[in-house]
């Protein structure tokens, strides 16, 4: 099988990585003692361990992308929270929700178009023998 890009292992880990500072910089930063501030960074966790892996076990890496789209898509259905508390205006916590929202989306497409493109790869080198 030939080289497979890692653009997408790449963008998960640093979306992973940018969730779980947003998490723990909102944190301080708000003086939250809840532990809801935290949501970013308990999503990022996964998407940062599933982008290593993807890199790290390339036979495994329909796997590996396939958990971290859903990590993608549980950030962008947890950020729908925001359209529930946005008329409070924005502050730390509704920021965050609408960071979700907006960054898990874009994610979100970036796999399915990824997965999209894997799939006509796969079938052209099919055909092709």
């Amino acid at each position: 099988m030939e080289q497979q890009s890692n653009f997408i292992p790449n963008v998960t880990l640093g979306y992973g990585t940018f969730l779980l500072l947003w998490g723990i910089a909102v944190s301080i930063l708000s003086s939250s003692e809840s532990i809801t501030s935290y949501f970013p960074s308990l999503l990022g966790l996964p998407l940062m361990v599933s982008g290593i892996m993807t890199i790290r076990m390339p036979e495994k890496r329909k796997l590996w992308m396939h958990i971290a789209a859903t990590f993608g898509l549980l950030c962008a259905l947890g950020g729908t929270r925001f359209f529930m508390v946005m008329s409070d205006g924005i502050d730390y916590a509704s920021g965050s929700t609408l960071m979700l929202l907006i960054t898990g989306t874009i994610y979100t497409v970036f796999c399915v178009r990824s997965f999209i493109a894997a799939r006509k790869a796969r079938e052209a080198a099919t055909a092709e023998a």
